[in-house]
């Protein structure tokens, strides 16, 4: 019985040592996970709510309430942590006045975006990664500015991640920058995101990506009663807003309605996310964002950036813009007693697993082709190498034309790769990779010939 146990084991360390390795981890990007904390998490959101409102047009004066002292401490937080950073980590307080609209702006307010901008260490490579949540908060009413309106979930909860990440990756470098935004008036209309997107588009930024984090705290719904902490959702745009009339056809004609870039975040941050947190899918929905609401990434996806919204699996309107009631003993508001601090630590981890993984990567492979002058049952795919950083190599990835996810994966650390996959009924990108096992955003080959 002893020498079978034996040869058993035998055979199996032989079978296990020659195995390929399907998930390669960073051990660096382990570590800052791991480090991610719910207590830390439910100490933000407990100071935010403290505030009593977060209105957008809340009191800017007064230090211990409103939406000015809430915006004042988050930037308090970030120069706290920016001292881990050996100077590589700056902070703003994003100021403008604008006018009152006579729509939810009644009068002329006083915003500003709080924002921690963690400068890569690689001073050619120009790539910004952006992570955001919204600090300001409301009740059933949006133009009330006075009464309690804890914003604990909505969205303490995508802000408190915002801090969270910032925390924790002050400490680190990256050859990329990444920036932690906090924004003001999503209620009154994504008023703040969509200053920072302008402001993006006309100082000419980089923007890779941006992750957009709005109620991703909470793990129950009403009316259904569904209650899961393993699932959150991500929300990507198909198709490109901008110049969409002149890539149409293109489109059209290869089939890549469901390739455009923020799609293929919304891949990657499924991939990424999943390898570094354990019980957590991230479910893709092909929408922009939900029927009846709005996010902050809308404003970048129009000015043609790349950037997806991350929500919780399981909403519950009984906790989303209420008034502070309880109404046969349903008790309505935005508090933190309706969190479950486990799963925002989870959802928070699987921001920085993405952020750092990008920020860590090379930049995306140039010139990427699959060549088409000839009939054939096999795919040839060239490209040059990127623009910053150092690949190890570079992977092909497949999947079939009905597959909403990547299904293989082909290593090589040469220019040009040739398949034996026909090109007719498969989709093809192109990632670098570096080292680390960091890859960058997959780019969909042009035609070539």
């Amino acid at each position: 019985m002893k020498k079978i146990f034996l040869f058993l084991l035998i055979i199996y360390s032989v079978i296990n040592s020659n195995a390929q390795t399907i998930i390669q981890k960073d051990p660096a990007i382990e570590k800052m996970v791991s480090e991610v904390n719910a207590d830390s998490l439910k100490s933000y959101i407990d100071h935010l709510v403290s505030f009593g409102t977060r209105s957008t047009l809340s009191t800017t004066s007064d230090n211990k309430k409103g939406i000015g002292a809430a915006r004042d401490w988050v930037v308090s937080k970030f120069e706290e942590f920016a001292k881990n950073s050996n100077g590589r980590m700056t902070v703003e307080l994003d100021k403008w006045i604008l006018p009152a609209d006579g729509k939810r702006v009644d009068v002329n307010a006083d915003m500003g975006n709080a924002m921690a901008i963690l400068h890569g260490t690689d001073t050619s490579d120009k790539r910004i990664f952006i992570i955001s949540g919204h600090m300001d908060s409301r009740v059933t009413n949006v133009m009330n500015r006075t009464d309690d309106a804890p914003g604990a979930n909505d969205d303490g909860s995508g802000t408190s991640a915002v801090i969270e990440c910032a925390r924790i990756m002050s400490a680190y470098q990256f050859p990329a920058t990444i920036i932690f935004v906090t924004v003001c008036g999503e209620e009154q209309g994504l008023l703040g995101s969509d200053h920072l997107a302008e402001r993006a588009k006309q100082n000419n930024w980089n923007v890779e990506a941006m992750l957009n984090n709005d109620i991703m705290g909470s793990n129950n719904s009403n009316e259904t009663n569904i209650i899961d902490n393993t699932k959150i959702r991500v929300f990507s745009e198909g198709l490109p807003v901008v110049d969409l009339e002149k890539k149409a056809a293109t489109i059209r004609q290869y089939g890549l309605e469901n390739d455009g870039a923020s799609r293929q975040l919304a891949r990657y941050a499924k991939e990424i996310g999943e390898r570094y947190v354990a019980n957590l899918e991230i479910v893709m929905v092909y929408r922009n964002d939900r029927f009846l609401r709005g996010g902050d990434h809308s404003p970048f996806v129009q000015r043609g950036f790349t950037a997806v919204r991350f929500t919780e699996m399981n909403e519950n309107y009984d906790h989303q813009h209420q008034d502070l009631r309880t109404e046969k003993n349903i008790k309505y508001g935005d508090l933190p007693e309706f969190m479950d601090f486990e799963y925002l630590r989870k959802n928070t981890a699987m921001n920085l697993s993405n952020l750092a993984n990008l920020a860590k990567s090379p930049s995306v492979p140039q010139e990427v082709k699959i060549d088409v002058k000839n009939l054939t049952n096999s795919t040839f795919l060239v490209w040059k190498e990127p623009k910053n950083g150092k690949p190890k190599g570079y992977y092909i990835l497949m999947r079939e034309t009905t597959a909403a996810q990547w299904q293989k994966k082909f290593f090589t650390d040469k220019l040009e790769m040739r398949l034996p996959y026909s090109k007719d009924n498969y989709f093809f990108a192109v990632q670098s990779v570096s080292n680390n096992v960091n890859e960058s955003l997959p780019v969909v080959p042009s035609i070539g010939r």
